[in-house]
């Protein structure tokens, strides 16, 4: 039951920048940077950025900035590589041994050792600690003790995670899952200094981690300071001085500033700057596909839209959004009508399926009308779609999608939309279960996984599960899925899992989202990687 992702909210995490503040993120230093920082939009992170406790894609910017963990995703094609791990053996699939590289150090000088990753994964899974990447460590003998359902844990620490010496540990996990190292490059595995035991909150006011950067300050709703770390120890090195992440509230403010030189780096290009940012930015405008998905999720813990036969009803909404005019004319090329429930980025041997969703992600008007009825209509006659609004256009498509709804019914303005206004409040209301009618849920990928598309989001109380879902049979796959040690075999039982998503409509896939990014004269060498976050250590500073 792995977790989320610095959506991963993608709910994500959704996988757009949060941004912009009353400032409108002018730099302070008269331009877009100074002595080699890079200045780019950013949003305030949800939660303070321990990584067992960050799942959004704001804090998990820093976290890719300050941390370095067992593996790493290649920026280019995805695939997870060791990088503090020196190796990682299993003979079975279930037990596994990890051996970690030499000369690795936190950037307060203490060594990077086994105890470093068992702490912060122990930490990680109490119950107490709160933290919303705990199922994350569910596969792992002895969460039980440390995360029990009910009342307090029994133990501290996890019995499945052995220190053998200060470069070896052993994991045993509570059944075969044969892709668990691929999953260890997400930054919740990320290993913690002592200092971050023995005085908790002044490492959450300054963290400290082991990659290239550090952070010199934060100032909630301003934004942060990150420093290039001289002394670390990996090989990818930053090549710039820095990078100031400014908050703003308005991605349109921080386009203006991209274009006005006050800002080096958008990485959410506004929907109504599309028409623009060919002619303002040229070929440092960067449109690419990314491990991003769309949904509208279903409040199934409401009975009104989990009693029996709503599944037509939710079948019925989906069938009246025309995805292909939405993304064409607010879009741009930067939306692809969705199919399924993972991405094509993962290729079709990786699982994306062009049918899985069939006919239910066809635009049929009269189809989705007959279903609606047939189920004896709207819940209460009506239904309201909630995001937040301070990014990512979501006013505009949400407006665009009730247009669509109301005009295959028939029957007036029963589909309305509820703004928020930021997505830190969006996210708390989200993850409270409060909202009580279809919300947008944007997921990006951990990592390159189908697995990672299905699994934190539709297995019985996984930790991004945040509209209920519970199917038994869907379970069952999933964990059939896991155990399987041939790869095509696994892809194959998630994708009969994805079918009982098609049958049941937990939620409406709406589309694939691309990654998008616009940058200024005074730098180059930006990149995205497959997860849509700017490869903030390659780029360089004129």
């Amino acid at each position: 039951m792995r977790g989320a992702t610095h959506a991963k909210w993608a709910a994500c995490a959704a996988a757009v920048a949060l941004a912009a503040t009353a400032c409108g993120g002018g730099s302070d230093s008269g331009g877009g940077g100074a002595d080699g920082i890079v200045s780019s939009s950013w949003g305030d992170p949800q939660n303070p950025l321990e990584p067992a406790n960050t799942n959004e894609v704001q804090g998990g910017k820093v976290l890719d900035m300050i941390f370095r963990g067992l593996k790493r995703y290649d920026p280019e094609t995805g695939e997870a590589k060791n990088f503090l791990a020196e190796k990682i053996e299993t003979t079975d699939s279930q037990n596994f041994t990890i051996t970690l590289k030499d000369g690795w150090k936190f950037s307060n000088d203490e060594p990077v050792t086994a105890q470093s990753f068992v702490d912060a994964w122990n930490y990680g899974a109490d119950v107490t600690k709160k933290q919303n990447n705990s199922p994350f460590f569910s596969d792992i003998v002895g969460y039980a003790d440390v995360h029990p359902e009910k009342g307090d844990p029994k133990s501290k620490t996890m019995s499945g995670l052995v220190v053998k010496d200060p470069k070896t540990f052993t994991v045993a996990l509570k059944e075969k899952f044969s892709t668990w190292p691929e999953t260890l490059g997400y930054q919740a595995f990320s290993p913690l200094p002592k200092a971050f035991f023995t005085d908790h909150d002044a490492w959450l006011k300054k963290p400290v981690g082991n990659g290239p950067y550090t952070v010199d300050s934060y100032t909630k709703g301003t934004g942060m300071k990150l420093r290039t770390w001289d002394a670390y120890p990996g090989e990818d090195k930053a090549v710039n001085g820095g990078v100031d992440l400014k908050v703003y509230t308005d991605n349109n403010t921080a386009y203006t500033d991209l274009i006005s030189g006050n800002l080096d780096l958008v990485d959410d290009v506004p929907a109504q700057q599309l028409k623009n940012v060919a002619n303002d930015l040229g070929d440092r405008y960067i449109n690419q596909p990314a491990l991003i998905i769309q949904t509208l999720t279903f409040p199934l813990y409401d009975p009104q839209w989990s009693k029996e036969g709503m599944d037509k009803v939710r079948r019925g909404i989906s069938m009246a959004i025309n995805r292909d005019e939405i993304t064409k004319q607010i879009f741009r090329e930067t939306r692809t009508p969705a199919k399924d429930w993972t991405s094509p980025a993962l290729g079709d041997k990786g699982g994306f399926s062009a049918t899985a969703c069939g006919e239910a992600c066809s635009f049929n008007p009269t189809e989705a009308k007959k279903l609606i009825q047939e189920a004896g209509g709207l819940p209460g006659g009506k239904v309201s779609l909630t995001s937040n609004v301070d990014t990512g256009s979501h006013r505009e498509w949400m407006d665009a999608v009730c247009n669509s709804i109301n005009n295959a019914l028939g029957e007036g303005p029963v589909c309305t939309v509820n703004p928020i206004g930021t997505f830190a409040d969006f996210r708390n209301q989200q993850s409270s279960f409060k909202l009580t009618g279809p919300f947008r849920s944007g997921w990006q990928a951990d990592y390159p996984l189908i697995q990672n598309f299905l699994e934190p989001l539709y297995y019985t109380g996984a930790s991004s599960n945040y509209g209920k879902f519970s199917n038994p049979e869907f379970d069952k796959l999933v964990d059939a899925a896991n155990r399987e040690s041939d790869a095509a075999k696994a892809t194959g039982l998630f994708k009969d899992a994805e079918k009982i998503l098609a049958e049941q409509m937990p939620s409406i896939p709406l589309w694939y989202q691309n990654g998008s990014a616009g940058y200024g004269e005074r730098v180059s060498d930006v990149k995205l990687n497959q997860f849509s976050v700017p490869v903030y250590d390659q780029i360089k500073v004129s």
